[in-house]
């Protein structure tokens, strides 16, 4: 009797194994289904879920859905809406007179403002600074300068060189009374916020808060691959920073992961723009920290900022508490929108087919089209992805040019000299859908000039992919870039 029990029970076990496996696949399928996210995304987590039993769902509920987390969710949406009716009194001063920039920055400004609620303000002056330190010493002086406030976001802050002389600045400025906060991202700053230069820091009296904490509990209910990858800096409302330069000196940062120093450039902006920019920043403290929008409008030193400059420029912050598809837009608009030339620096390329088709059909309109890619990235896999695009693109007639100085780490787009994106914007899955992200829409032909002229010094220190050396991969390679590109989606 006992050991008829035995096959009874495998049996019962193998038809339960079975009826859930069927039941996770159809149930995880219909949930793809229903997400409505673009085609590529969806059906590569269609095949990963039906094709890999139990772990393809476990990968899903994991990473496959932008989950901020019920309370962090709450309370973004609660704290949104004082910051839109704080962003909607820039409208009175946003540019009204479009003639001398021409149709396109009208056309395209207009669509940044009905994806991120923020208008193209005039009036900016802007210093384009293309190295670290550079961009620290600049930073340092006007930190010695502050009177009221220094606020700081960067995705990575790490310790050494440079670097330990801003967070000095920060300290001397905290002793002599200025407001001090400092938010990093808790997974790209977790060795900082463990320091004891990050312990000095709060004793000096600098506000440290986490973004986006993780820990084992939290992969139930949240996604933990959500990053904060902003690089902002705004002191006493009146001067900001943004870019692509973590708050890292790259004589110290991956010095062994052999890509060489990251390059990486930055803008220090003054003028009316810098009050969204604070504006940002403020929104993104309160979703960390919840002090509520009247101790910030009090404590945050946002307020209107004199004309200073002949530029206009628009802040177009992106991320999974804003429109989900803000930036894609904002990037397909922008590629549409060039005549002549277009030019692109990006250190991780990832395209679906949506952005690989305006890509292509830009340079089969006759537009100049240019893409500048690091010969070595820090990521075995997205490098493998990148690859599998460049053979449609040089057929297509895109140049392509593989800087090798090192990691070019510089976002920037530049269209027909007439205007420019500029922030911490990859060209890839992560940075478009899944990251909080931040870039600048510059209107102006002298800023765009100087950008362009910048990424020229990167195509003169770079190597050019002809369709001869694409073509003469091994069959090795092409299966590992082509298989590759079936997970970019996913990337």
């Amino acid at each position: 009797m006992t050991d008829s029990l035995g096959p009874r029970y495998a049996e019962l076990a193998t038809i339960t194994v079975f009826l859930a496996d069927l039941f996770i696949r159809v149930g995880l399928s219909v949930r793809v289904i229903n997400r409505r996210r673009p085609v590529g995304v969806s059906l590569a987590w269609l095949t990963l879920v039906l094709l890999v039993p139990f772990a393809g769902a476990a990968l899903y509920l994991l990473v496959g859905e932008n989950r901020l987390g019920r309370k962090r969710a709450l309370r973004a949406a609660a704290a949104h809406t004082p910051y839109v009716r704080w962003l909607n009194d820039l409208e009175g001063r946003a540019v009204r007179d479009w003639s001398a920039l021409g149709p396109e920055c009208e056309q395209h400004s207009r669509l940044c403002t009905a994806v991120a609620g923020i208008p193209a303000l005039p009036g900016n002056r802007l210093e384009l600074i293309h190295d670290a330190e550079s961009t620290f010493r600049r930073m340092i002086a006007d930190v010695d300068g502050a009177q009221r406030s220094c606020h700081f976001e960067f995705y990575i802050w790490n310790v050494g060189g440079t670097a330990d002389e801003v967070a000095e600045a920060l300290m001397r400025a905290a002793q002599r009374g200025v407001g001090c906060r400092v938010l990093v991202d808790a997974v790209g700053s977790h060795d900082f916020l463990r320091s004891p230069l990050a312990k000095r820091m709060r004793d000096a009296g600098i506000q440290i808060k986490a973004a986006l904490p993780v820990s084992l509990l939290r992969t139930l209910f949240v996604r933990l691959d959500l990053r904060l990858h902003r690089k902002i800096v705004v002191i006493d409302g009146e001067i900001g920073y943004t870019g692509s330069q973590n708050l890292v000196d790259p004589r110290y940062f991956k010095v062994d992961a052999g890509v060489g120093p990251w390059v990486d450039a930055m803008v220090r902006l003054v003028g009316p723009a810098v009050e969204p920019l604070g504006i940002t920043f403020l929104e993104d403290w309160e979703l960390e920290t919840g002090e509520g929008i009247e101790k910030l409008s009090a404590t945050g030193d946002v307020h209107a900022v004199a004309d200073r400059g002949p530029a206009a420029v628009q802040v177009v912050p992106s991320g999974p508490a804003q429109r989900g598809d803000a930036i894609y837009t904002v990037l397909l608009t922008t590629i549409y929108a060039a005549r002549h030339e277009l030019v692109l620096t990006t250190p991780y390329f990832v395209p679906d087919e949506p952005l690989l088709t305006a890509l292509v059909a830009a340079a089969a309109r006759g537009v100049d089209v240019t893409i500048v890619l690091p010969k070595r990235v820090d990521s075995k896999l997205v490098r493998l992805a990148s690859q599998a695009f460049k053979g449609d693109l040089l057929e297509a007639g895109v140049r392509i040019v593989m800087f090798r100085g090192g990691l070019l780490h510089t976002k920037s787009i530049t269209v027909d000299g007439q205007f420019s994106l500029f922030g911490s914007l990859n060209l890839d899955p992560r940075s478009l859908w899944l990251n909080f992200e931040i870039t600048l829409a510059v209107y102006n032909a002298q800023f765009t000039s100087l950008l362009r002229q910048l990424q020229q010094t990167y195509i003169e220190q770079a190597d050019e992919l002809t369709r001869e050396a694409w073509a003469a991969r091994t069959l090795g390679q092409k299966f590992a870039d082509n298989t590759a590109r079936l997970l970019g989606p996913l990337l």
